[in-house]
């Protein structure tokens, strides 16, 4: 164990973060005075039975109901909940916190002050179960009604909470209308999934595929940035040990293939605006992914039916970056990654979050890099990719 490990984390077991608290009054972090602390990826849960209640009369029965069990807000049909097994029991470390759900914004603010956090960007959490609803047209509808929702919640937080919306990525009419709305909304970004599932005919869905390239035109005519996130990732075979660790240790490790699209299937050459974070895998990810792609470029060039009209760094540093809690491997390499493309957060309210020791991390970050780069890292570079 590193010395940073041994006294970053506080002594015994963390706990559940629904047991935790905040402790940053008082706490010398070594950021600069007046530094604003902008949390890069944190998650609410959906406390309200949203789309019941707004689905027209006619088709309220084909709603997916959100309702309260056993510690945490479930989600899917009444009795066949979308969220089961280690995700439910997940869950249930954390929706009892009073601000981790959407309803209490008070709580949720005042959570986040306690731990040392001014702003945050706020990903889903059970609603990432209905990325791959069967029907696409309630899907659709499924989303629009979340960005609503999300969008109230960034209206009452009084500029403390910023939301990430969902949208139609199989149909570019359906992008478009989306993208507009959430514009209309005042949203940010929006979360495209790393397994895109399959289009009206069966087929798997090709991000990288000329089919896409209208749904990727209007992403870039929008100018929102794009996020992808962890946690689509299944382990290949079941635990009976430690199942939640070891399927987080795969999670985690989610971002190559998409990553491989972006550089060898063409995607930010055939659309150059394109802005493309990537949240909650750390920031360590980055230099081997690098070195690897640019020794697979120099093996099978060759083979390649479409050459890359760049070299690999140049679309990691004119188009990605991407958010962290703890990576003090990743911040050994900074100068590799870049200052200005790596975002702290404390990942509120999940088990794997800061909260409860945020001000450790921060600090962290201060000892890696320095005062006025760590500024950067915990508040400007989010500000940025957001264009606030």
């Amino acid at each position: 164990m590193s010395a940073q490990t041994q006294t970053l984390y506080p002594d015994g077991v963390i706990g559940a973060p629904k047991d935790r608290r905040g402790h940053a009054a008082g706490a010398v972090t070594g950021l600069p005075p007046g530094t604003e602390v902008f949390s890069a990826d944190n998650h609410v849960s959906v406390a309200d039975d949203i789309f019941y209640e707004h689905f027209p009369d006619d088709i309220k029965d084909r709603a997916p109901r959100i309702w309260y069990e056993d510690g945490a807000y479930l989600l899917g049909r009444p009795g066949q909940s979308m969220v089961v097994g280690d995700f439910s029991a997940v869950l249930m470390q954390y929706d009892d916190l009073a601000g981790a759900v959407s309803t209490n914004i008070d709580a949720r603010v005042r959570d986040l002050a306690e731990d040392g956090v001014d702003r945050e960007l706020v990903f889903p959490n059970a609603v990432l179960a209905l990325f791959h609803y069967p029907d696409k047209a309630l899907r659709e509808r499924i989303f629009r009604i979340y960005n609503e929702h999300i969008a109230g919640l960034q209206e009452a937080s009084d500029g403390h909470c910023y939301g990430v919306g969902l949208i139609n990525w199989w149909d570019p009419r359906g992008a478009r209308r989306n993208l507009a709305e959430l514009k209309s909304l005042g949203l940010k970004t929006f979360l495209m999934p790393l397994s895109p599932g399959n289009d009206d005919n069966g087929h798997v869905i090709d991000y990288s595929n000329e089919a896409m390239s209208e749904v990727w035109d209007e992403i870039e005519d929008a100018g929102l940035p794009v996020t992808h996130h962890i946690g689509e990732s299944q382990p290949k075979c079941p635990s009976a040990v430690n199942s939640v660790a070891v399927a987080m240790m795969v999670n985690i490790d989610s971002f190559r293939e998409m990553f491989s699209k972006y550089v060898f299937g063409g995607i930010l050459d055939r659309h150059p605006r394109l802005r493309v974070g990537w949240f909650e895998g750390g920031i360590a990810w980055v230099p081997p992914a690098l070195q690897d792609a640019e020794h697979v470029l120099a093996s099978y060039r060759h083979m390649l039916g479409y050459q890359p009209q760049h070299d690999v760094r140049h679309y990691w540093d004119n188009h990605m970056c991407a958010s962290f809690m703890v990576d003090g491997l990743g911040l050994r390499q900074i100068d590799e990654i870049g200052i200005d493309k790596v975002m702290w957060s404390s990942d509120y309210p999940h088990n794997e979050s800061t909260f409860g020791y945020s001000e450790r991390s921060l600090a962290a970050v201060v000892e890696a890099v320095g005062p006025e780069d760590a500024a950067r890292v915990v508040g400007g570079n989010v500000r940025k990719f957001l264009g606030i």
